[in-house]
């Protein structure tokens, strides 16, 4: 590992003012030493993955992201549960990210499922389903690390210095992550 390591989030709410877009900000701006986090921009603008529009002339919005992700040393994903899934808008992502099959950006990339939702799960189901989709995606999936912070209508989670710290405990173990280490 590197004296820095660089941090992706995907947050899975294209919500300016979303919970999990907040969450996002507060482990942005109380980084753990030696970490950098970056909040990947711009999901919203990627078109529906379509093998057509992926060959030469990648669409710029995928060319972006796809260029981020390989920058990153590492993704953590905050996402809400939408229906009970993953928002469609992430599953989107994993899909530039994982092209071309078993080449893409995330292949290999260790990544990590977090988020915040209301009622008594807190997201779980989709960041279950999250850490499935990264996996076939080609992502080492973290499965150690696992938050999924419920909270109640009116509540504001990223204003709870307890409910930050434990997110910030998952970006740090999740920087500090060694699959060598792990596989032993």
């Amino acid at each position: 590992m590197t004296d820095t390591t660089r941090v992706l989030v995907l947050v899975g709410s294209l919500r300016a003012d979303s919970h999990n877009r907040r969450i996002a900000e507060a482990i942005r701006l109380q980084a753990p030493a030696g970490v950098v986090v970056d909040i990947a921009e711009g999901l919203g603008e990627l078109p529906f993955y379509n093998e057509d529009i992926d060959g030469d002339h990648v669409p710029e919005a995928a060319a972006r992201f796809r260029e981020q992700v390989a920058a990153a040393d590492r993704l953590l994903v905050v996402t809400p549960e939408y229906n009970g899934t993953m928002p469609a808008v992430l599953n989107n992502a994993i899909d530039w990210a994982s092209r071309p099959y078993g080449e893409g950006a995330i292949t290999g990339k260790p990544l990590a499922v977090v988020g915040t939702a209301v009622g008594q799960y807190g997201g779980q189901w989709a960041h279950e389903d999250t850490r499935k989709s990264a996996r076939v995606a080609g992502a080492t999936v973290v499965d150690g690390i696992a938050l999924s912070h419920a909270y109640a209508w009116g509540s504001d989670p990223s204003a709870e210095a307890e409910t930050v710290e434990k997110f910030l405990a998952a970006v740090a173990e999740l920087a500090s992550y060694d699959a060598g280490t792990v596989a032993a």
